[in-house]
């Protein structure tokens, strides 16, 4: 048997109650999955695991012949039942079971499960069979050690794994990286064939095995977290320049800082009550900085009551630094998007995980951007900053 690679190794070695090996096609996951399911069969003689793909095919295709080879190089004999996906052993049961019918994952209890390609499913029916699975792994451990449900997959846009590794990720969750280019056993010219064919997000995604936006219709196309990502934070004394957009109950701003003729996202603000709540936040978050508001120009319109959030503004002790009329949608975007590509735009991911959510995630629907995902709030409360202060146009200073 070929030694592990670097991060099967580590993968194998993981004890988190989560781990998940995230990578290129041909990094070597399914290999590695199928590779500590049999470990943990051993180490739990006599209770029962779970390999899951999403397809029967897929079980016949990857899994039994995976497990054949690897059962054979440990010198453990074993019976495979092809008609219930079973394969017996003198440590206990292996059961292979398929995602396609989440009703069908009942009836059994197993001491470790191992989910195979879970991102090619849609990210709410994963979240079900997740659910489903671990309620099947529940047998008691020899050692009392929490079970596992571990994962392998190619990553597949914004799904599941992002879901439940990134954005929920905590303590008992374990995330290990791999690249097509880390397994050398691949065949010469399998990597040049493929950055020939793919685009760069599929490339990113495929081969790098990077979470990227593989949806054609992304509105901030050239956004890249690694490459747009910015360290910067506010200082004392700092300008503050405060993208704004105006929705009762829905209020988001962006806030930005310049660094050498750059622009960095550094803060958020979002689902503030009004205007007022807004600026009690920037009063009390940011006592020692100058505060400049590059609102919705809208925001010029008196309100019933006779005041206008421009008003409202003023009247916390903020300049107002805002375009007559706002920049059209296509205007916005593409100021953002051309910020991005000319190295002009940075965001903080770390103190602005709102903004780069929506930057990843909103698409396009009808020829607009989407205001059904949630996305636009804060994306228009950046983009009127993006705009303003890297491109322009003929300002009110209030």
């Amino acid at each position: 048997m070929i030694a592990p690679l670097k991060h099967q190794k580590e993968f194998l070695l993981s004890n988190a109650v989560h781990t998940a090996l995230i990578g290129g096609y041909g990094a070597g996951k399914s290999h590695a999955g199928v590779l500590k399911t049999v470990i943990k069969k051993i180490e739990y003689n006599g209770l029962n695991v779970a390999y899951y793909l999403p397809t029967y095919a897929l079980i016949k295709d990857i899994a039994l012949p995976k497990f054949s080879e690897i059962l054979t190089d440990f010198g453990i004999k074993f019976k495979i039942n092809k008609h219930d996906n079973t394969i017996t052993t003198d440590y206990g049961k292996i059961l292979l079971r398929n995602m396609s019918d989440p009703n069908k994952i009942v009836g059994y209890e197993v001491a470790y499960s191992m989910i195979d390609e879970a991102d090619t499913l849609p990210k709410g029916k994963m979240s079900d069979i997740f659910i489903r699975i671990l309620g099947r792994n529940r047998l008691k451990l020899p050692n009392n050690q929490p079970n596992c449900v571990d994962t392998v997959s190619t990553p597949e846009g914004f799904g599941w794994l992002y879901e439940f590794f990134v954005k929920e990720w905590t303590t008992n969750k374990n995330v290990i990286r791999a690249r097509t280019y880390d397994n050398p056993f691949l065949p010469a010219g399998y990597i040049e064939t493929l950055r020939e064919s793919y685009s760069e997000a599929l490339f990113n995604a495929y081969i790098n095995g990077e979470f990227v936006n593989l949806n054609s219709s992304s509105v901030y196309k050239s956004f890249n977290r690694k490459v747009n990502r910015s360290t910067e934070t506010i200082q004392d004394g700092d300008s503050l320049y405060i993208g704004l957009d105006f929705n009762v109950t829905k209020m988001n701003a962006v806030v930005h800082v310049m660094r050498n003729g750059a622009i960095h996202a550094v803060d958020e603000i979002t689902n503030g009550f009004n205007t007022q709540d807004v600026c009690d936040i920037l009063k009390e978050r940011y006592k020692n900085n100058k505060i400049y508001v590059i609102p919705d120009a809208s925001g010029a319109s008196r309100a019933s009551n006779g005041a206008s959030n421009f008003d409202i503004i003023k009247s916390n002790g903020f300049t107002i630094d805002a375009p007559r009329k706002n920049p059209s949608i296509s205007d916005r975007v593409n100021s953002v998007n051309l910020a991005f590509e000319n190295g002009q735009y940075y965001v903080n991911d770390t103190t602005c995980p709102n903004y780069t959510e929506a930057l990843e995630n909103q698409v396009y629907k009808n020829g607009v951007p989407d205001k059904s995902g949630g996305y636009d709030h804060i994306t228009e409360a950046g983009g009127y900053a993006v705009f303003k202060k890297l491109y322009g146009m003929k300002s009110q200073v209030l």
